[in-house]
């Protein structure tokens, strides 16, 4: 936590006893959100609805003012109190934040009238200064326990970052307060925050920053809170929903977990085509058994916004926690996701969805702030629209990213797809005019590909800036069945043990291999196959074959080192980029490394330097482009990745 305020919280332990809570009943009403990851557009998404599968737009930054705005008014009608708060990981998800790298969202989460929200995992994503910057920035204040940032010269000064903050309430009326001493008899709230302990595992570069252990800090800064006479705490985290129960059972004070991270959108959506997830408003036993605390979750990408009513007894237990999750649609419904007006659903349909939503409160129809929408279109989204360029496909339903599969077989639905891309691209004639070979077979390391897809339109800047985004070139090079197995084993071995990056694992298209891990994070490759005209055929180990992968792989980094022993003396490879737009051939004479360790290309005549003018070298991101455009323009998962590992349970 920042020096000044554990310096604060030490004078608030000694003199707020003197403040005391009144002795009424107290009821608060929570709006919650979590995960938006700059979705300030609604998202395309389908629904089941009326035992149809239709498509409509959900959320958005606009829509969700205009839902909290209609809380904050039954509120205060009401004559309740109402917070608004955020569960973190704002940033990343799309190109509104490639562009703005975080003060676009600093700038529309302003607006929203937020009471607080907790650091997710990805606002560490740019590095302790742009942290700082946002946290700055922002009219709401920033919360999070068991952060120290004492020692990290870029925040240890952040005047806007909190273990805790406190709220006073008069029926409806809310004050921030200082300490609990402003208090008078009105009812106090603490907003207490808290981060992932093992962030530094998850993020590239946390500087000096210190993360202490979740519920070490929970209970002793809910402790400090009791001492002064807080009766009402929430904890607002960036956990995933796992760890909140974990924290409910182990932590003695908290009233309410709202929570982020694992993106649950709690609640039985099953019949709506949107899952079913633990209940809403879980009530968890505290160790002491005297209490109990509400957990609650709020979906992903502004799609929902979550509502909970807590009740708690004279001495500040909870004795009622209800509410759920609300989807947010604009209403509109079509039958195809082009979403063309020949697709748009009968008016006699669309009166039997609007009955029908209007008896539900899962989903509600709700009208996008006029003045927020305006000032997106206004300022931020001619650039983005100029970035993204032209649609090339739809995406019916979602295609998830999963690095390494899972026990239950789950794996990647875009890594696939990409590799398949590459094996079309360079097999296309205009392509074989270049380079004068074709592939056989197409790698992919999970780690090059960012992004899973959403439902919707696909835009050329879906794969460039957020997709694929490296700017890698595609390398053709060949290699024997001998050296395909080596890499294989080598890279899936290296993904398999716990905590291991799995960013190396491969995907491929055609070719197919069954994997076996025999003992903990090893194992052998019981079958590798190429596929030929006619089937498949054993792949074998002295014959050459042709492979395409991206120039960072086929250089053997990230722990693809078959690739860069092979090359060390001598190799045919071709990189593959865009000199003033026209397609050009790289032809590589040899690998070696510089003192350091890092990998070197030594091209044959002129070298691929990336950052010259007029040399663009993302054909990683042109040949799924292409593919999507000409072979695929709805894009669903292949029917076979080609893949198959068979994981110890």
């Amino acid at each position: 936590m920042n020096k000044p305020l554990l310096t604060g919280a030490l004078a608030l332990a000694v003199s707020g006893c003197a403040s005391q809570q009144p002795d009424m009943p107290f009821t608060l009403t929570l709006a919650h959100i979590n995960d938006t990851h700059s979705h300030f557009d609604a998202s395309d998404a389908p629904l089941m609805l009326d035992g149809h599968q239709l498509y409509t737009r959900l959320g958005g930054h606009p829509r969700l003012l205009s839902q909290a705005n209609v809380l904050r008014e039954q509120a205060r009608q009401n004559k309740q109190p109402l917070l608004f708060v955020h569960g973190g990981d704002a940033w990343q998800g799309t190109g509104y934040f490639k562009l703005n790298q975080g003060a676009m969202n600093a700038d529309i989460l302003s607006r929203l009238g937020l009471d607080a929200m907790v650091l997710g995992n990805h606002e560490f994503d740019l590095g302790q200064q742009h942290l700082a910057k946002f946290i700055q920035s922002v009219n709401f204040p920033l919360v999070a326990a068991n952060l120290d940032t004492r020692r990290e010269p870029a925040l240890k000064e952040a005047g806007n970052l909190y273990p805790y903050v406190l709220y006073a309430f008069d029926g409806h009326n809310k004050e921030r307060l200082e300490s609990m001493e402003d208090a008078g008899g009105d009812a106090v709230v603490a907003v207490i925050g808290l981060v992932l302990e093992d962030m530094p595992e998850m993020v590239a570069e946390t500087g000096r920053l210190r993360f202490e252990q979740e519920v070490t800090a929970a209970q002793r800064t809910v402790d400090t809170l009791l001492a002064q006479g807080v009766q009402h705490i929430v904890a607002v985290t960036h956990l995933g929903l796992e760890r909140d129960q974990r924290l409910a059972a182990g932590v003695n004070g908290i009233d309410v977990i709202v929570g982020g991270h694992s993106h649950s959108l709690l609640g039985d959506f099953s019949d709506l085509g949107m899952g079913k997830q633990p209940a809403y408003a879980q009530l968890f036993s505290n160790p002491d058994g005297r209490a109990k605390t509400c957990v609650v979750q709020a979906g992903q990408y502004a799609q929902a916004m979550g509502k909970v009513t807590v009740t708690f007894t004279p001495d500040g237990r909870v004795s009622r926690c209800e509410g759920g999750n609300t989807l947010l649609t604009d209403g509109v419904f079509y039958r195809d996701i082009r979403r063309g007006e020949q697709h748009r659903v009968s008016e006699a349909q669309q009166q039997s969805l609007n009955e029908l939503i209007a008896s539900d409160e899962r989903i509600t129809v709700i009208k996008e702030d006029e003045a927020l929408r305006r000032h997106i279109d206004e300022q931020y989204r001619p650039v983005l629209n100029a970035a993204y360029g032209r649609v090339i496909g739809h995406v019916p339903a979602a295609l998830d990213h999963r690095r390494l599969p899972g026990r239950d077989g789950a794996q990647s639905d875009v890594a696939p797809l990409v590799a398949a891309s590459q094996l079309y691209w360079v097999n296309t004639p205009a392509v074989q005019a270049v380079t004068g070979r074709k592939a056989d077979i197409a790698l992919v390391n999970a780690g090059s590909v960012r992004a899973a897809l959403e439902p919707g339109e696909l835009k050329e800047g879906h794969v460039s800036l957020e997709l694929l985004p490296f700017a890698n070139p595609l390398s053709v090079v060949s290699l024997t069945g001998r050296q395909i197995a080596a890499l294989l084993l080598e890279t899936i071995n290296a993904s398999l043990p716990e905590g291991a990056h799995t960013g190396r694992f491969p995907y491929a298209a055609g070719l197919r291999f069954e994997f076996d891990e025999t003992r903990k994070g090893a194992g052998f490759l019981r079958s590798l196959e190429v596929r030929k005209a006619d089937g498949w055929e054993k792949v074998d180990a002295n014959a050459s074959y042709t492979v395409v992968m991206n120039g960072y792989s086929a250089s053997g980094n990230d722990g693809w080192n078959t690739l860069f022993h092979t090359q060390q003396v001598l190799t045919d490879r071709i990189d593959l980029a865009w000199v003033d737009g026209k397609l050009t051939a790289f032809p590589v004479a040899r690998l070696d490394k510089t003192g350091g360790g890092a990998i070197q290309v030594h091209y044959i005549n002129q070298p691929l330097n990336c950052r010259t003018r007029g040399v663009k070298c993302n054909t990683d991101a042109s040949a799924l482009v292409e593919y999507v455009r000409d072979q695929r323009p709805l894009l669903s998962p292949l029917n076979d990745t080609g893949v198959t590992l068979n994981r110890l349970q």
